[in-house]
């Protein structure tokens, strides 16, 4: 079998290297932005293309292909309210009680348990991702956030075809008194957005240029990885793969943990186990076709972690009421706050998203900004033919 992390590695851009420092936002921001443009099919070409296979948390790897997907890090939720902090995270308001994560993630599992699942030709899912970023200078910068829907038709069947859509939906200032600047400038059309490339904000930068108008929608199919790979799961996965996993959290969590090597997925960063457990179960729940019951033990798995703590009652960027958890990491960016967004009522994730909690020295990025997002809008099984 290919070695599929040897694809990754030689697919990977210079600066993305995992030998190299990388700043974490431009992992992040790589996605984000990615999953806005378009494929391009190079017609009549006799060369074997270079594959720039990822390892993701949401789609699936052939469908983050289709999409134009470079090497990034997660997946993340839209930022909500102003744009600088998270759509009501922060606790439950009005004095309610709020649920300790244990507590919240349990009765997660309890719905999760009930739920009844037939399969289909095609693991469907629809999400809404953004970014925001700092533009201009001095006293005349101000954020924008920048969005992208992106949908995807991942194959039930080995040597099938995955398919992806997306589109750029347009970037906008990210608060009110982001807004008057944005006046104050102008009210430019298109913004031109740098992210440095090295840890700590310093160094090369990467720029691309937004636009406030929307993006046409790009549609476009790839063939799986090795003919059956789907979804990163600390390794790549088959569709047999994520339906034979175990439903009992222990058994489960020692399966996820034989791919752990002590570091992040996409660089040579150190990674607790606790942390790289979290981040792979979110991706689990979240998005990946895995039986009822399966999906009702990483909730246990993850009620076992004692670092992951309870936000309360939020409302997320879509307008729907859930219960936050989040685990802390500490990033060459500096602290990151990693939130994801429960509703109780159906034992489904709603969202995730990651706020900056204390920026390192040197980093432009305010403190309580909601960074890089992915709101998980629809996921179901399906025999629709994409299109």
């Amino acid at each position: 079998m290919k070695d599929v992390m040897r694809v990754l590695r030689d697919a990977r851009p210079e600066e993305m290297d995992p030998g190299a420092p990388v700043d974490e936002g431009v992992r992040r921001d790589e996605l984000a932005r990615a999953m806005a443009a378009p494929r391009p099919e190079a017609a009549g070409s006799t060369a074997p293309a270079r594959r720039r296979v990822r390892p993701v948390w949401g789609l699936g790897l052939a469908g983050a292909v289709a999409a134009g997907a470079v090497a990034a890090a997660a997946v993340f939720v839209a930022p909500g309210g102003d744009g600088t902090d998270s759509g009501g995270t922060g606790g439950g308001g009005g004095g309610e009680r709020v649920l300790d994560a244990r507590t919240v993630l349990l009765a997660a599992a309890e719905k999760a348990d009930g739920q009844t699942e037939t399969t289909g030709a095609y693991w469907h899912q629809v999400t809404v991702s953004s970014s925001t970023y700092t533009v201009g200078k001095g006293g005349g910068a101000y954020a924008v956030t920048v969005r992208s829907k992106a949908e995807s038709w991942t194959p039930s069947r080995p040597g099938g075809k995955a398919w992806g859509a997306a589109q750029d939906l347009g970037a906008k200032p990210a608060t009110k008194a982001d807004a008057e600047a944005w006046r104050r400038a102008g009210s430019p059309a298109t913004f031109k957005i740098q992210i440095p490339v090295a840890p700590g904000g310093k160094g090369r930068l990467k720029g691309f240029t937004a636009k406030t108008a929307p993006g046409a929608r790009s549609f476009n199919g790839s063939a799986l990885v090795d003919g059956d790979k789907v979804f990163w799961l600390g390794r790549n996965v088959s569709m047999k793969d994520l339906r034979a996993l175990p439903s009992d959290p222990k058994r489960l969590q020692a399966e996820l943990l034989r791919w752990y090597k002590g570091h992040d997925t996409e660089s040579n960063r150190p990674m607790a186990s606790d942390r790289w457990l979290y981040t792979v179960a979110r991706g689990l729940v979240m998005d990946m076709p895995v039986k009822p019951a399966v999906r009702a033990a990483a909730f246990r798995m993850l009620a076992g972690l004692p670092a992951v703590r309870s936000l309360g009652k939020v409302t997320d960027p879509q307008g729907r009421t859930g219960n936050a958890i989040a685990l802390d990491d500490k990033t060459p960016q500096g602290v990151i706050r990693d939130e994801m967004i429960i509703d109780l009522a159906t034992g489904n994730a709603l969202a995730g998203l990651n706020v900056m909690v204390a920026p390192a020295a040197g980093v432009s990025v305010p403190a309580g900004r909601t960074m890089n997002s992915t709101a998980l809008v629809g996921a179901e099984w399906t025999d629709t033919k994409p299109r």
